[in-house]
């Protein structure tokens, strides 16, 4: 199977289910911007962190996968396709709140930085937010299920969490933001 097809050389492309949209439609947006999330994502996963986390981030990649497919479907799609699940975001909560104990209060904002895994992680984050933002714009304009709104917000959530507890296990100091008055 040849990787290249030649059909979007002149800037369209096929959504699931055949609809051709030009490559700049806010469903390409927007699950291209999940692919960009999913591949910040798996830069996490390749650091040195724990395997506990790696499957995790894992299995996040998998739900952003499943975002995709859902995202790139046209309102004619006859294909059966993976969904979401309340228990996807169940999951990011619970490891919320797992890797929130003993982190200190936050008072303040933090300036993203101190070592190259919470740089990370907080890259992750505001692509998340991206998402979020242009999900949200398609939604405006056709059925979007709202599992998939909940999923980015809380996975936004989760990455900034992640920042922090990786930063506080390699004992990096968070870098506080204090507004010049």
């Amino acid at each position: 199977m040849k990787i290249y097809t030649k059909t979007g050389d002149k800037g369209m492309t096929a959504l699931i289910g055949g609809q051709r949209v030009p490559k700049h439609h806010i469903r390409i947006e927007c699950y291209g911007t999940i692919d960009e999330l999913s591949s910040w994502v798996g830069l996490i996963r390749d650091q040195d962190i724990s395997e506990s986390i790696k499957e995790v981030l894992f299995e996040i990649q998998d739900r952003l996968f499943t975002i995709e497919s859902l995202l790139a479907s046209d309102s004619k799609n006859e294909f059966n396709l993976p969904g979401l699940d309340e228990s996807d975001v169940k999951l990011l909560e619970k490891q919320i709140d797992h890797m929130n104990e003993n982190l200190p209060n936050l008072s303040s904002f933090i300036i993203s930085g101190g070592h190259t895994i919470v740089s990370y992680s907080h890259i992750a984050r505001t692509v998340c937010r991206r998402a979020e933002r242009l999900v949200l714009r398609l939604s405006e304009e056709y059925d979007i299920d709202n599992l998939v709104l909940v999923y980015l917000n809380r996975l936004s959530d989760y990455l900034f969490i992640l920042s922090r507890r990786i930063g506080h296990d390699l004992g990096v100091s968070e870098n506080l933001w204090k507004p010049r008055m």
